[in-house]
């Protein structure tokens, strides 16, 4: 076994990198841009003496954390790491705090790429109030410089979502935060797409200076309305053709011509797709009185609310956002910036957090936030216990991983550090609350993704390849 301080200098990151495509065709059936990440081979590591947030709401001091074929295998007290591997890494981590990758839900990274020039902004198709056949996936350049930078922020997995000019923007996808040649190479292997709605200002500002709906917050209503009771009539014209289909078939194809199927529809099948409940649906609304009608929206036409977005007015609904299970994915501060992020509290994330089933996420809409998501939940949570509420470091981890795992709908995969979980793992400096806390070392499916302290272990854009400055530091 092999003994190590934090350092690793001479570590190499390779998480990540594509070692070929997926030789499933039944997968690519389904999806037709699939995954081809792979995670990169690692030895069997030890992480001992640690202060370990597991995610789950559990704090174990003094712990160790055992990783094995990119898993996570066992964690608790004077772990041995014997018979794991001849070749096994040992870590000290004593006076070091270890939690689970960070998840950021809320990202435009590779779609509003940095360099931040007119050739780089796609995140919004301003086309139409209603874009739901785009993917946010056909724009995401993996060469954008804030993979990295929010890699070293300790940020192992993303959702890039489409912008919010439009009332249904398109689907996000959900990435590995790992160096790649294309977006397949960096996509969550099966994590479903999200669909990125946007309620209140932005959608009426849009288009009602085009002089074309939606102009009020009633035109935005009436486009949800028609959009879904369009996808519900694609639903039942699709389900009749397979009816069709289905007694032709059983009448040995001798009765006169084969049905003919509907022509297909993408922005209907998106929003089908989203009815059946196989994608997660995301919505950019800021008033609790707005939620509560997409809320109402959700359940007029048999869809569920993953998350709302920003949500600055989330606290005067919070019960009713744990009782429906809804997540709340917000900032720890920002508002006043429209008229509709004016009425906030510091306290807004801890308040959602509060009840018994309430689901609170800390999330960036920032290429620069992204990098800090730790300190930004650290204000929210200092907010929270001045207001005599008791969050504890193991209980606000949970809004910058499990909360956000679960949804993206991969809260069986990362988030958490329990066994036969994905290994994905940052060892801090210290408590990831304090203004202090960097992210000393980044693990992708147990895998070394990034080192603080060792230059060859810190990923570089391809596009800063050669250029005096830049890099992850």
């Amino acid at each position: 076994m092999k003994q190590i301080c934090l350092s690793m200098a001479s570590a190499v990151a390779t998480a990540g990198l594509a070692l070929g495509p997926i030789a499933d065709e039944a997968l690519a059936a389904t999806d037709p841009y699939p995954s081809t990440y792979r995670p990169a081979p690692a030895p069997p590591t030890l992480i001992r003496n640690a202060v370990i947030l597991d995610g789950t709401g559990r704090r174990l001091d003094g712990a160790d954390l055992l990783l094995s074929d990119g898993r996570v295998v066992a964690i608790g007290p004077g772990l041995a790491a014997e018979g794991t591997a001849i070749d096994a890494v040992i870590v000290d981590a004593r006076g070091r705090w270890v939690t689970p990758g960070l998840i950021d839900v809320h990202s435009h990274l590779g779609v509003y790429a940095s360099p931040a020039v007119q050739a780089h902004q796609d995140g919004n198709e301003m086309t139409d109030p209603v874009t739901a056949g785009v993917w946010a996936e056909h724009a995401v350049w993996p060469q954008d410089p804030g993979f990295e930078t929010a890699l070293a922020g300790g940020i192992t997995t993303l959702q890039i979502l489409p912008g919010s000019a439009n009332l249904i923007g398109g689907r996000g996808v959900t990435l590995r935060n790992v160096p790649a040649t294309t977006m397949q190479d960096m996509k969550f292997p099966g994590a479903p797409h999200g669909l990125k709605m946007a309620c209140g200002e932005n959608p009426k500002r849009v288009y009602g200076g085009r002089d074309r709906a939606p102009s009020t917050r009633m035109g935005n209503v009436a486009g949800y309305r028609q959009a879904f009771a369009d996808a519900q009539d694609y639903q039942r014209q699709n389900e009749k053709y397979a009816a069709e289909t289905a007694a032709y078939d059983e009448k040995k194809k001798k009765d006169g011509p084969a049905p003919i199927p509907p022509k297909r529809d993408l922005r209907l099948e998106t929003l089908v797709d989203a009815m059946n409940g196989d994608i997660q649906v995301h919505i950019h609304c800021y008033r609790a009185d707005e939620m509560a009608i997409m809320l109402d929206l959700a359940r007029e036409f048999g869809f569920k609310v993953a998350a709302f977005h920003h949500g600055v007015e989330a606290y005067k609904i919070a019960d009713r956002l744990a009782r429906e299970k809804v997540c709340g994915a917000l900032w720890a501060d920002w508002w006043g910036f429209k008229m509709e992020a004016f009425d906030t509290i510091g306290e807004n994330i801890a308040f959602v957090d509060a009840p018994a089933d309430g689901c609170a996420i800390v999330h960036s809409d920032s290429e620069e936030g992204i990098q800090r998501l730790n300190q930004e939940a650290a204000k929210a949570m200092s907010r929270g216990v001045r207001a005599g509420l008791d969050i504890p470091p193991e209980r606000a981890i949970r809004w910058l991983t499990s909360n956000a795992a679960r949804s993206l709908g991969i809260a069986d995969r990362v988030g958490t550090l329990e066994p036969g979980r994905i290994a994905d793992v940052v060892i801090w400096n210290g408590n990831p609350f304090s203004v202090y806390a960097l992210a000393d070392v980044v693990y992708l499916d147990g895998a070394l993704a990034y080192d603080r302290m060792a230059r060859p272990a810190q990923p570089q854009s391809d596009f800063l390849l050669g250029q005096p400055t830049g890099g992850a530091r």
